[in-house]
């Protein structure tokens, strides 16, 4: 238990600042997911406005030190790997003549 004040007011900070964090991470969580659900529905064209969206939340995790500028653009960079990917299934490949 803190004995000083200073101690005392800083438990406080902390715990308010914890669960700002949460609250944010929750945000980038939730866009992530919305993202990866319209990928599974087969709505590419939704899935890449929603990226736009989690993209940017993503970033402001990032800005805001919630999660490393590093791990932010590894989820940015799985994400649109994973839109191009179900992209590239929905589209019809055109086949190739057997000489």
């Amino acid at each position: 238990m803190a004995n000083t004040k200073s101690a005392k007011k800083k438990i406080k900070v902390i715990r308010r600042r914890t669960i700002e964090n949460k609250i944010q991470k929750f945000k980038m969580k939730k866009a992530i997911k919305e993202v990866k659900k319209a990928l599974l529905a087969g709505d590419i064209e939704k899935a890449k406005e929603l990226y736009s969206k989690a993209a940017k939340l993503i970033d402001q995790t990032a800005a805001k030190g919630v999660i490393h500028k590093n791990n932010a653009s590894r989820k940015k960079s799985r994400l649109m790997k994973l839109i191009n990917k179900y992209a590239a299934l929905s589209t019809p490949q055109p086949e190739k003549k057997a000489q």
